[in-house]
């Protein structure tokens, strides 16, 4: 699962596309060849991504810092909400179409052209839709800014050009695409960074900045992988709208799920605290997203690996031997993080540690990412994606209720311990659907006590952390 934010640019479809294909179901296999290790090249290019996402979210940071400042209470609020908005929008025109791209040529790369006349013209669709509901939206809604809004809304419909990196994603080679993302994460900051010297104080301006970066990154991506497609070999055969379609629809209404219940706490915040608790509240959610990035990533570049090991009957072995020391690490991180979580939020100003009891819920949510995302990302791997949609609409649900019941009562911390619920409901529902498919990541040969290991360290660190500041 990956029911966090970006990856390295502020909006960005490429930290959701951790979810996959295979489309047939095997059991498992629990002989010698099932104890081969993760691939090399998964986490080298795990390594790559976060090595870029690090980068990405220094620029972020320096954005979010400058503009806390910068802009007033209810201006900032915007701004993040905004910013949240177009990570849904990004989802909504995605639909599922990277990842059935991945599933369908991983294997036969011959099909790449073909399939990605298909899903280029679909994402064209889904991002003319976003422009009209996004853009058209805040225009008739009135919102300060809203012709900078629309202008901004046209961003997402570059993807259809992000298809291209198709190419790099089955080969698991993501140095290149993150030197380009790099690349356009440093072009949003400086466009943000002109308009700031230049004394603006309009959000959506700013707004229109970062979305300006994240468009030429997309372009970037397609220019480096247009020599890469015209070396493939083509076959002839055209791929119908039909098959791909119904492939990628379930996929994408469950990202679409898992994004909206990440953000959709904006709504009720914006409703019911008021802008410029969107404001803090968004900057804990922006560090529970940078928690989650190796989560994210780890997943992403394991997606074609997985698939294989499905095929052969060795998924719940390999899903384990990805999430578990993920897991641990992640326990051990949050719990250390638990102590120092007002400090953090203060370097944005006096009024930001008023977050610090949503981020106490958001960074335990963090560290249920790293179980929830692999095992999500497994369930896909089975071809299973009606299991998929009920898992994130299931997700959903809790998130939308707790919200309902928590933030009238709790505010921003309502929010974020109903963010933390819908974490676990990932965790348990992608484990209950492995379990009924035959691929159990706690059976035999998993080690399954392992997997304790994620909150023992998580209390573990926090308590002792805890006991040497005091």
């Amino acid at each position: 699962m990956t029911s966090g934010p970006n990856n390295s640019a502020p909006f960005s479809s490429d930290g959701h596309e951790a979810r996959g294909h295979g489309t047939t179901l095997a059991l498992e296999n629990n002989g010698a060849a099932s104890q081969r290790p993760v691939p090399r090249r998964v986490w080298g290019s795990t390594a790559w991504l976060v090595i870029g996402r690090l980068w990405g979210s220094t620029c972020t940071l320096v954005m979010l810092f400058l503009l806390a400042r910068h802009l007033s209470g209810p201006g900032f609020g915007r701004f993040t909400f905004y910013l949240a908005l177009f990570m849904v929008l990004d989802s909504l025109v995605d639909m599922g179409t990277g990842q059935v791209a991945v599933q369908r040529t991983a294997t036969a790369p011959e099909r790449i052209p073909a399939v990605l006349r298909v899903t280029r013209r679909l994402r064209l669709i889904t991002g003319t839709l976003g422009v009209i509901l996004v853009g058209g939206g805040a225009w008739l809604a009135n919102e300060p800014g809203a012709g900078w809004i629309l202008l901004a809304s046209f961003y997402p419909i570059s993807h259809t050009l992000e298809l291209s990196l198709t190419v790099f994603k089955n080969e698991i080679a993501w140095g290149r695409p993150v030197a380009v993302r790099a690349a356009a994460n440093g072009a949003s900051l400086a466009f943000v960074l002109l308009c700031y010297w230049r004394g603006v104080e309009e959000p959506a301006l700013f707004l229109f900045a970062v979305a300006l970066g994240s468009t030429l990154g997309n372009l970037g991506l397609h220019a480096i992988s247009r020599p890469h497609l015209a070396r493939l070999p083509r076959s002839s055969a055209a791929q119908p709208y039909g098959p791909i379609l119904r492939a990628a629809l379930p996929l994408g209404i469950a990202s679409l799920c898992q994004q909206t219940y990440f953000y959709i706490d904006n709504l009720f915040v914006r409703a019911l605290v008021g802008e410029a608790a969107v404001g803090h509240y968004n900057i804990a959610v922006r560090l529970m997203s940078w928690a989650i990035m190796v989560a994210v990533f780890a997943t992403l570049a394991a997606l074609p690996w997985l698939t294989r090991e499905h095929r052969a009957g060795r998924l719940g072995v390999a899903t384990a031997r990805l999430a578990q020391p993920l897991f641990a690490v992640a326990g051990l991180a949050t719990g250390i993080a638990m102590v120092f979580r007002t400090e953090v939020l203060a370097l944005f100003g006096p009024e930001f540690p008023s977050a610090a009891g949503a981020l106490a819920w958001l960074l335990p949510a963090s560290a249920l990412v790293y179980a929830g995302s692999a095992l999500l990302t497994a369930v896909v791997a089975t071809g299973q994606t009606k299991a998929v949609l009920a898992i994130a609409a299931s997700a959903l649900l809790v998130n939308l209720a707790g919200n309902a019941l928590l933030v009238p009562d709790q505010g921003i911390t309502g929010a974020a311990l109903a963010t933390c619920a819908t974490e676990l409901v990932v965790v348990l529902g992608a484990a209950l659907a492995l379990k009924r498919l035959g691929t159990n990541p706690f059976g035999p040969g998993t080690h399954p006590w392992r997997w304790l290991a994620g909150p023992v360290l998580f209390a573990s660190a926090w308590y002792v952390a805890h006991a040497l500041c005091s």
